[in-house]
């Protein structure tokens, strides 16, 4: 179906009014959490975190290993194959691995959040796409009415030229006018057709008739506690407070490389052939301890510090930028109710003045031209409010991601909410087998959520 077609439709369902059933702004917003790529590829990364921490584990456990060999003597011409199983685990190392489970599961807290700071940005690249196709379709109904009016004009002029009440000139202003308009319209057509495409990428489908965006999300009076709410809620914000714990673990663990390190092995085998075949067992404590490394652990420990050092930067940086966000945010809410009240007096003064005008004209006090300034002036003060209206729902909806809210679960929304603990859960304690019975349940939630 061509792009006019389309338009047709999305238009058309809007007109239906309350007997079709509307694509409301929580259907579009569960249906972009719902399709996103972003999201999935997001969560896999989250798995790759998770099974850092089941690396870490795993240097806590014994090792147990299989070795074969088979050795020919020229010699004695004499071969001797042996098999042993060996088994060895870490008993002290000053805790440095310990640490580093820690450090792990740190990362993961801040994976998770690093999850929810991207479900944030696709709900409000939704909401985007949603009020621009729904502000796009309203500019379309203006301009259109437009048409239908300065047609009508242009009709009127020249059935005044036909009689000797307007001269050529007014017909050619009429005529002008109507082609702007259409001009004008197209344009509205071509906005609306982009926005369309533009929800497509943002959603994962097209839109039905836009039911309107709804009411404002609910959000603090005082831009003070929106601040407050911002630094103790923003995904960005916590993510860097556990990646900072994370980094003071790394630091403590990387300080006790200097210490000794104790570790147990025990080997059992057997050989056959030579002089002495048979079985044979063996245990050992082992104890190591760093005297010179060619000042590679200093240099180690300097990494730490100075990861660190950033990561807490960073975190400061953050919370300044979330803090400005919020700031932006409430100033376009201010901007765009201004600019609504404006709208709403200019429609006004713009609606009475063009009554007047007409009536003029009527009277033989006012030209053509009068009438279509007239007309044009109240065409934009309707496009003006248009465009406030659209600013503010987006920035009602920007100064909740910026306070961290914009998130599945605050809004309530229908649709399976992912868990990103539930792969935590079977997987980052280590399991020897590939399969759980946490694993089948994470594969139920997965297809719940539609995906493979």
């Amino acid at each position: 179906m061509g792009g006019i077609g389309r338009l047709a439709l999305v238009c058309a369902a809007l007109l239906l009014g309350p007997a079709a059933e509307a694509y409301t702004l929580r259907d579009a917003l569960a249906a972009a959490y719902r399709n996103s790529d972003l999201l999935e590829q997001n969560r896999y990364l989250l798995r790759l975190q998770d099974e850092s921490v089941a690396q870490q584990i795993a240097g806590l456990r014994p090792i147990v290993s299989f070795s074969a060999a088979s050795s020919y003597s020229p010699t004695s011409n004499s071969t001797v194959n042996s098999l042993n199983l060996v088994a060895e685990m870490l008993v002290y190392d000053g805790g440095g691995t310990a640490l580093l489970v820690q450090a792990a599961r740190e990362n993961v807290l801040a994976a998770r959040q690093g999850l929810v700071n991207v479900e944030q940005q696709v709900l409000l690249n939704a909401v985007t796409a949603y009020v621009n196709v729904w502000s796009s379709i309203q500019s379309v109904q203006v301009r259109e009415s437009n048409v239908r009016v300065v047609t009508e004009q242009l009709r009127a002029a020249r059935d005044r030229f036909e009689v000797g009440e307007d001269t050529r000139t007014d017909v050619a202003q009429a005529e002008a006018a109507l082609a702007a308009a259409r001009s004008q319209l197209a344009a509205a057509r071509g906005q609306l057709e982009i926005a369309e495409e533009l929800f497509i990428i943002a959603v994962g489908e097209r839109p039905g008739g836009p039911g309107g965006p709804g009411a404002l999300p609910d959000l603090p009076y005082e831009e003070t506690r929106a601040d407050a709410i911002a630094r103790n809620n923003h995904p960005a914000i916590l993510g860097l407070q556990h990646e900072v714990r994370s980094n003071e673990l790394a630091l403590a663990s990387a300080r006790t490389d200097y210490g000794p390190t104790v570790s147990v092995q025990a080997q059992a085998g057997r050989s056959y052939g030579g002089n002495n075949p048979g079985y044979g067992t063996t245990f050992s404590l082992n104890l190591s301890q760093p005297i010179y490394r060619g000042g590679q652990l200093f240099s180690l420990e300097r990494v730490a510090i100075a990861t660190l050092s950033a990561s807490q930067a960073e975190l400061n940086q953050q919370v300044r930028t979330v803090i400005q966000a919020v700031g932006n945010a409430y100033a376009q809410l201010r901007i765009a109710n201004a600019q609504i009240q404006a709208s709403d007096q200019q429609i006004r003064a713009a609606q009475l003045a063009l009554d007047g005008v007409r009536e003029e004209a009527s009277l033989g006090a006012r030209t053509t031209l009068d009438v279509l300034d007239a007309q044009q002036d109240l065409l934009d003060a309707q496009i003006s409010r248009i465009t406030a209206q659209a600013d503010l729902y987006i920035a009602g909806y920007t100064a909740l991601s910026a306070m961290g809210l914009l998130t599945v679960d605050n809004l309530d929304l229908p649709v399976p909410e992912y868990d990103p603990a539930a792969y935590s859960n079977a997987y980052s304690n280590a399991p020897a087998r590939v399969t759980s019975e946490q694993g089948a349940r994470l594969d139920a939630v997965l297809d719940r959520l539609g995906r493979n």
